[in-house]
């Protein structure tokens, strides 16, 4: 991040939003807007965006994976038949 270009009062970005944008697209860092001197919002390209969520969306399934693997190591875990066996009683559902 720039702070000396990214970081802007939003009646700035509301009085030059395109030019803003072409920068967003240009320079892919995204933007604080402040109102009074704080910080109100950050504004980001689409293609940036979507790879932030595509990052957070792969952490979240390799924290899903590490965490199995501890609950195995540690013996927290259900044989195939015990777990059908728990959703058949959950679900009432008859053998």
């Amino acid at each position: 991040m720039d702070i000396t270009t990214d970081i802007q009062a939003l009646t700035t970005f509301r009085n030059n939003s395109a030019a803003f944008l072409e920068q967003l697209k240009k320079t892919k860092r995204p933007m604080v807007l402040t109102v009074n001197g704080k910080a109100a919002a950050v504004l980001q390209d689409a293609a940036s965006y979507q790879r932030l969520l595509d990052i957070a969306a792969q952490a979240d399934a390799n924290e899903g994976i590490r965490q199995g693997l501890e609950d195995a190591k540690e013996g927290r875990v259900n044989s195939a038949r015990e777990a059908l066996a728990a959703f058949r009683r959950k679900h009432a559902i008859p053998r």
